[in-house]
């Protein structure tokens, strides 16, 4: 069929790469026809971001049918995962043992769809936050009180002469905090390995990426004049976001800790 040519394919690929693909597609078409329903290619390939060492991450859409029938496969050259129809229009929440699979559909090529765009859309659903799912990131999950929490810790530690200690807690602190900037932006946050890649390809607002890098980097480092700034550079954005939403609730949760912000000041 001609759709079996990939259109979807990234300019990044050599033709090896593609060749690889295109055999996938067919295989896959033989074996399923109209069962399946698209191809997403993730990982470091659909992403501009391979090395040598790299193979090719592919995820292969079925009708929930033909998925019940089939298994990942694993391959020097290709890792071929299944997602059902279900699975992929079925959003896991915060937590869950399926939000961490969430952001392996972040950014990434779809290289054949059959579905009308319906396909594409629920990849792009899978990546991103809407506002109800933002709030309870940085709310009902605790995240922006739980940076505050190790962010404070770490500043206590300094204070009292605790050198290591001050490390442990501010390092800490960094998941929290990307999980809150990446929630403030409505999109889930990158795994490690794409961190520097995602915030120089797909800038968040207020965070120029090297600004956010260098700043995560110090408060690794157990340097509390980092943890200092980025509060400093989050309040502002909390309360951009607060504004958005028509509520003051992550702005309320920080002024909630009354005079010992001062320590964080």
């Amino acid at each position: 069929m001609p759709d079996l040519d990939l259109p979807g394919s990234p300019d990044w690929l050599d033709d090896e790469q593609r060749a690889r693909l295109v055999g996938l597609a067919e295989r896959n078409d033989a074996a399923h026809g109209d069962d399946l329903l698209g191809l997403v290619l993730s990982g470091s390939a659909g992403r501009g971001y391979a090395t040598e060492h790299s193979d090719l991450d592919v995820i292969v859409v079925l009708t929930d049918e033909a998925a019940a029938t089939r298994s990942t496969v694993h391959s020097p050259e290709v890792d071929e995962a299944i997602d059902s129809w279900t699975e992929l229009i079925t959003v896991p929440p915060f937590g869950t043992e399926g939000w961490w699979f969430r952001w392996s559909y972040a950014w990434a090529p779809v290289l054949l769809d059959r579905t009308g765009g319906g396909l594409a859309a629920a990849v792009r659903r899978q990546a991103t936050l809407d506002p109800e799912e933002a709030d309870q990131v940085l709310i009902e999950h605790d995240r922006l009180d739980g940076w505050l929490n190790f962010a404070y810790r770490a500043l206590k530690n300094h204070r009292d002469g605790r050198p290591l200690e001050t490390q442990l807690d501010a390092a800490e602190s960094v998941p929290w905090l990307l999980d809150v900037v990446f929630a403030l932006a409505g999109r889930v946050r990158p795994y490690n390995k794409y961190l520097p890649w995602e915030l120089r390809t797909h800038p968040l607002d207020g965070w120029p990426a090297d600004e956010l890098l260098g700043l995560v980097e110090r408060t690794l480092r157990g340097d509390v004049a980092a943890v200092r700034e980025t509060f400093a550079r989050l309040r502002p954005l909390l309360a951009a976001y607060d504004a958005e939403r028509g509520h003051t609730r992550t702005t309320a949760m920080v002024d909630g800790w009354g005079d010992e912000l001062s320590l964080l000041s």
